[in-house]
């Protein structure tokens, strides 16, 4: 395929399939199903009614996987463990930055 002077090629894309995110996640179908069911992540979704997860989604599903894995913790359990890690995260990042000032 060659690209004519003045075209852009169209720019890739920040959102996952399905499989891509399964795949990369290494969960299985019942378990995302869970993670859909109590509402942790939003997937947009296509005309056709398909999931698309956003790269940040994968991430804390890779998170989410690792800490329910490592703790022992059900999925509901590790989700409120990785959203607090998360608001640790953020407050430390405001505290840096008000230290900065």
């Amino acid at each position: 395929m060659f690209v004519k002077r003045g075209e852009t090629l169209p720019t890739r894309s920040k959102m996952l399939s399905w499989n891509q995110m399964m795949e990369i996640t290494g969960m299985g179908r019942t378990k995302v199903m869970e993670i859909l069911e109590i509402g942790w992540i939003e997937p947009a979704k296509t005309n056709e009614q398909e999931y698309l997860f956003r790269l940040e989604d994968v991430y804390r599903m890779k998170k989410l996987n690792r800490i329910c894995a490592d703790l022992e913790v059900t999925t509901v359990g590790g989700s409120i463990i990785v959203d607090l890690l998360e608001r640790i995260e953020r407050l430390e990042q405001q505290v840096e930055e008000l230290s900065r000032r």
